[in-house]
């Protein structure tokens, strides 16, 4: 846009100096130069056209707004400073000659935003629309209503334009037709020129809702003394904890959670002609990076079924559990196994009889192989009582009991007793106690369930 720049026109370099033009923080958008329009009106969105009916019903000179139009549309605008009271952006004429076209639109007062924002705390609908960064139409209606008007009227479009012209010119006409589609974008720009921006706006709606909902009125800037946040919405800290829980009911909901992929995405592939580092082995990171896809996968599937948030939160595992689960599950290549039986801290004998556990049931049955506890005297006479109740007369095996272990001292096998009240069966091989199946409440059931792991 700086082809054909004329000094004078443009105001020579007043315009990064003039101290009036310098907005405060947050309060200020500059959007890039839109392509030509042809072939298009200037506005889909009811924001949009609302604006350029309110800029043809007040303009005098309707010759100048069809040039204006004439302009816009073949992309003569440049970027668009938006800020409170004011919206700028150098315009280029037929002839290449550039002007500075600033349009200035009344910026509400304080009294107005307070009935603006009482307004729409008021009803749920605005609330979450504007929670949700969307302006609905109807919201005009209800600020007329309360006495604030958010679309311009007559004699609300004051033009300035370096051409010198008294009224509406093409180039400050252009100007406006190009912020309709601005406000097809983003219709929060016609508040940022009335007065407020997006951030500042949504964090005093925030601020009014908490308070409505803790029974207080929050009209006018909180005190940075008590910890609350100031009302002009420059601070970025949000709102108090207890504010913000209060405001629980009225608040809209959350979004739809998403819907889960078929299966985990695929895996990178770290094949490349780049010599790794030292100490990196790029096929340990894929197994890690696939085996990462698969537990987020899985867990995405838990936390979308039904009654997920009564669960349990899942045990944090230790480098040694990890070991364990990352051979049981993502059976990696031999030569990975070995590293991870050493960061297992076990031999590899010790190694399959933790996998075989771990596949049988994850923490609860490593937990059952690894440690030998003594329950308390309350849970001994249900266990036993268990154990008479699941064999009759004459066929019930005995059973030598050594803490939580309870072994049949005609066989090879043996119920362990997990501190979750259930049974696990085991057998012995090779002269050691290995996991033999899944657990069960019934210790009948477990022992007579119990069967080689599967590979």
């Amino acid at each position: 846009m700086s082809d054909g720049h004329d000094g004078d026109r443009y105001g020579g370099g007043d315009y990064e100096n003039d101290d009036r033009d310098i907005p405060a923080a947050g309060q200020e958008r500059t959007f890039a130069a839109l392509p030509p329009a042809h072939g298009r009106g200037f506005a889909d969105s009811w924001w949009g056209r609302a604006w350029l009916k309110a800029l043809e019903d007040t303009a005098l000179d309707g010759q100048q707004l069809k040039r204006g139009r004439r302009f816009a549309r073949e992309g003569r605008v440049g970027a668009v400073s938006v800020r409170p009271g004011r919206i700028t952006a150098v315009v280029r004429d037929g002839d290449s000659s550039t002007y500075r076209s600033d349009v200035l639109l009344q910026e509400l007062s304080e009294a107005d935003w307070e009935r603006l924002l009482g307004m729409a705390v008021e009803r749920a609908g605005h609330i979450a629309a504007l929670l949700d960064r969307e302006m609905p139409p109807h919201l005009v209606e209800d600020a007329a209503a309360a006495g604030v008007e958010l679309l311009p009227g007559i004699g609300d479009l004051d033009p300035e334009c370096t051409c010198d012209a008294w009224d509406h010119c093409p180039h400050t006409a252009a100007l406006c037709y190009q912020v309709a589609r601005l406000l097809d974008q983003d219709p929060f720009v016609l508040l940022l020129m009335r007065g407020r921006g997006e951030r500042r706006l949504l964090d005093e709606l925030q601020i009014r809702i908490a308070a409505r909902a803790a029974g207080h009125d929050a009209s006018g800037p909180a005190d940075p003394a008590d910890g609350s946040v100031a009302a002009t919405g420059d601070d970025d800290r949000g709102v108090r904890a207890d504010e913000a829980f209060a405001a629980r009911d009225i608040l809209p909901p959350l979004p739809s959670p998403p819907s889960l992929p078929a299966e985990p995405g695929p895996a990178p592939s770290l094949d490349t002609e780049t010599e790794p580092q030292d100490g990196v082995d790029p096929t340990a990171l894929e197994m890690l990076a696939a085996d990462g896809a698969a537990r987020a996968h899985r867990m995405l599937a838990e936390a979308l079924s039904p009654g997920h948030e009564q669960q349990p939160l899942p045990a944090v595992l230790t480098p040694q559990q990890d070991a364990v689960r990352l051979v049981a599950e993502a059976r990696p290549e031999p030569w990975i196994t070995k590293r991870l039986i050493s960061g297992s801290g076990r031999r590899p004998g010790e190694l399959d009889a933790a996998v075989r556990a771990w596949r049988y049931g994850g923490v609860a049955a490593l937990a059952v192989l690894e440690e030998e506890w003594t329950p308390d005297t309350e849970a001994l006479a249900r266990a036993r009582a268990r154990l008479a109740e699941a064999w009759e007369e004459g066929e019930r095996p005995r059973l030598r009991s050594s803490d939580n272990r309870w072994t049949d001292v005609d066989g090879g096998v043996q119920l362990r007793y997990g501190r979750d009240g259930r049974w696990w069966p085991y057998r012995k091989e090779s002269g050691r106690w290995v996991p033999a199946g899944p657990a069960d409440d019934d210790p009948a059931a477990a022992l007579g369930g119990s069967g080689e792991p599967e590979d």
